[in-house]
């Protein structure tokens, strides 16, 4: 009774360690952020705005960008891999075509992407296409623009996504857009420098198979079996433990505790 009680507590925290490996893994290496939208609707205002300095060329003709722009972010305490795409459009200039399918493919790569709307000019046929490749994907959409009177309204865009209305002319909208990445991609909390996080998979690998052990520990108990089968699958959870924080089991501490079993059935 005393060691099912004790069990069951490692395995709650272990699970609960295991659960912060893919945050662990966002903290470390940043949310990948892909920015699509048709062209002119305001990305690489975007992204110079989150990036707090002219990274990206911003003009009045359509077609600006036609190559990939990145820059690393970091937004309220979230680190952002940044990818400004060329806008996406049917178009039959060869460069920017290859643009186009760039922007595509880092898309369906992306941790994150956030769907720049010209608020401005109504939705058409491109503008269906990039909400086909949002969608079941993590994403946002930012109605931009908003400063100017709306040609699109909210109920022809996407239910199931995050929309919020923003203006990079006024810097205006995005404390919201810091929260909706947050609520996203941890639930409305970010860890404390004290919480323990696991960033490294093969951490993660050998917490997954202390915990398995573990488990077949609880089996054992349940079931009611003789003491080798628990036994073993502790010294398994030790040992996979130990693959953590460098510490080898000590074969004499084997041999000690195998000596008191028959393990030849």
């Amino acid at each position: 009774e005393e060691l099912e009680e004790k069990v069951d507590q490692l395995i709650k925290e272990i699970a609960a360690l295991i659960e912060t490996s893919e945050n662990g893994k966002i903290i470390r290496d940043g949310i990948r952020t892909v920015i699509v939208g048709k062209p002119n609707a305001g990305k690489s205002s975007l992204l110079n705005l989150l990036a707090g300095e002219e990274k990206a060329i911003v003009t009045e003709i359509a077609g600006t960008t036609r190559d990939i722009l990145e820059e690393n972010i970091r937004l309220s305490g979230i680190n952002l891999h940044v990818i400004d795409t060329a806008g996406i459009r049917s178009t039959e200039d060869v460069v920017e075509k290859i643009g186009v399918t760039k922007a595509k493919k880092y898309a369906m790569d992306a941790d994150l992407i956030v769907y720049v709307v010209d608020s401005s000019v109504p939705l058409d046929k491109n503008d269906l296409d990039i909400l086909e490749l949002i969608r079941d994907k993590k994403s946002i959409i930012l109605f931009n623009k908003s400063d100017l009177d709306s040609k699109v309204s909210l109920e022809e865009l996407s239910s199931d996504t995050k929309i919020i209305k923003t203006s990079t002319k006024e810097n205006t909208g995005f404390d919201e857009f810091s929260k909706a990445v947050e609520d996203l991609f941890f639930q409305g909390k970010i860890g404390n420098d004290q919480e323990v996080m696991i960033t490294n998979m093969r951490h993660k690998q050998a917490l997954s198979e202390s915990l398995l052990s573990l488990q077949e520990v609880k089996n054992s108990l349940i079931n009611q079996m003789p003491e080798d089968f628990y036994s073993i699958d502790l010294m398994n959870a030790y040992a996979s433990l130990g693959r953590i924080i460098g510490e080898e089991i000590d074969d004499d501490l084997v041999t000690e505790i195998f000596s008191k079993f028959c393990m030849g059935k």
